[in-house]
């Protein structure tokens, strides 16, 4: 199934049907149950002027391929800013939850751009891919990942914390215009940054994750992104870390703050 379709199940009906293929450990890809979220919020409030401010995810449970079930409330739709919470169920359990503000641009004399600058990367054909062998979750078929840094998950580092480039992978989805939902789905697919400290491959999962969007996606979906992760701080099982997101022109996408469950 193409994220094109899934997105039209979740403007027509309630319940949708998560796909095979985006396993990661004994979940769904979060960033797929993200973008779902997303996309129902889109649908929703359905008002073009208004564009996406900031979200934040709370990741309650595993979310399974099959049915799942999406509701929506609008919390408060003010003049600029509308609030929707949007919850994904399984099970009659909320398994995951949304909360977006979307916003119409405003009049301001206040203007500040201290925002971080995009490193330079070598081109992505120049980068370390991971091979194929060493058999990634089935998530990672759907992008790909170039390495600019070369710290990579589960090798015994003793740094945390990479960068590099990342696209929808060309052979499983068919070029078009990136859509809002698709931030949500390419820009959860590093690992976190504490993974290459990792000494063996052992779980790490998102507990919260919060975006905050800069510049409006103007993409397609092959278009290349550049990806940096930085932690802050990391112990007794959990790790916090903030990432960033650039498009090939150096201009900041997104930026967001992770909350990490480590078990390693």
């Amino acid at each position: 199934m193409s994220l094109q379709t899934l997105y039209a199940q979740i403007a027509q009906q309630e319940w949708i049907e998560m796909p095979p293929g985006w396993g990661q450990g004994r979940t769904i890809y979060g960033g797929l149950a993200a973008a779902v979220m997303m996309q129902k919020a889109v649908v929703i409030i359905n008002d073009p002027t208004k564009r996406l401010l900031s979200t934040s995810v709370t990741f309650v449970g595993p979310v399974q391929e099959g049915k799942a079930r999406l509701t929506a409330e609008i919390l408060r739709e003010g003049k600029s800013v509308t609030t929707i919470e949007v919850r994904l169920w399984q099970d009659e359990a909320v398994q995951s939850i949304l909360i977006a503000s979307f916003g119409v641009a405003r009049d301001s004399s206040i203007q500040v751009h201290q925002e971080m600058q995009a490193p330079d990367y070598a081109p992505p054909d120049a980068l370390f891919q991971i091979p194929a062998q060493f058999k990634l979750p089935k998530c990672f078929d759907h992008f790909e990942l170039r390495w600019a840094d070369l710290n990579l998950p589960c090798s015994s580092s003793v740094r945390p914390d990479f960068e590099g480039w990342c696209r929808f992978h060309p052979d499983q989805h068919s070029d078009r215009e990136f859509q809002l939902a698709d931030l949500m789905a390419i820009f959860d697919i590093w690992p976190p940054g504490v993974l290459p400290m990792f000494q063996t491959l052992a779980p790490a999962s998102s507990l919260t994750w919060t975006v905050t969007y800069v510049h409006p996606v103007q993409h397609q979906l092959h278009d290349w992104f550049k990806y940096k992760v930085i932690t802050d701080h990391a112990a007794d099982g959990y790790s916090t870390e903030h990432a960033y997101l650039w498009d090939v022109e150096n201009r900041l996408i997104a930026m967001a703050r992770q909350t990490v469950t480590v078990f390693a």
